[in-house]
């Protein structure tokens, strides 16, 4: 990735602006790494783990109409595993200590996590090759213009009052 040695600054940086964080990696949503800073934990584990919570996460938020996904908080004994979205095809995750403050820690992550999804997606961009328009047929066109998500978002299901709710009567 041409970003690499860019995020890894914005991990270490990150790092220093939340001394409880004991890791932090950027993600593909297929669970590659692509920029790690991480001690004691397998980067490639967590990276996978965090793309298995992030399929969840998402049907989660779609089954629920919340919209897509943002962030993922986790809790456990010792400490808190968040993750962010960052840009159109990664994630930042976050190790942090159990006396971190949640609140910065959200504050920071979706911060970092914009500005690493900038670097990855202008990394993207630049390594794509340009295309030609003689080239392309309307429907290549049409296909690469898609957007990647085709779902729509759910509205929330209100219930019935009783003034709405149908009857139905016996003769």
């Amino acid at each position: 990735m041409d970003a690499e040695p860019e995020v890894l600054d914005e991990l270490r940086r990150l790092r220093t602006r939340i001394p409880q964080l004991t890791g932090a990696l950027a993600a593909s949503v297929d669970g590659l790494v692509l920029a790690e800073d991480t001690a004691g934990v397998e980067p490639e584990g967590v990276a996978a783990l965090t793309a298995a919570a992030l399929g969840v996460a998402i049907r989660l938020a779609d089954a629920t109409g919340q919209g897509d996904f943002r962030e993922l908080l986790v809790r456990g004994v010792h400490g808190y595993v968040a993750t962010y979205a960052a840009g159109r095809g990664a994630v930042l995750t976050l190790l942090a200590e159990d006396r971190v403050n949640v609140g910065r820690l959200h504050l920071e992550g979706r911060r970092a996590g914009s500005r690493i999804g900038e670097l990855i997606d202008e990394a993207a961009q630049r390594a794509a090759p340009p295309q030609s328009r003689t080239t392309r047929t309307p429907t290549e066109t049409t296909a690469r213009s898609a957007p990647l998500r085709t779902r729509t978002a759910r509205t929330p299901a209100r219930p019935r009052s009783a003034a709405n709710a149908r009857t139905t009567t016996e003769s």
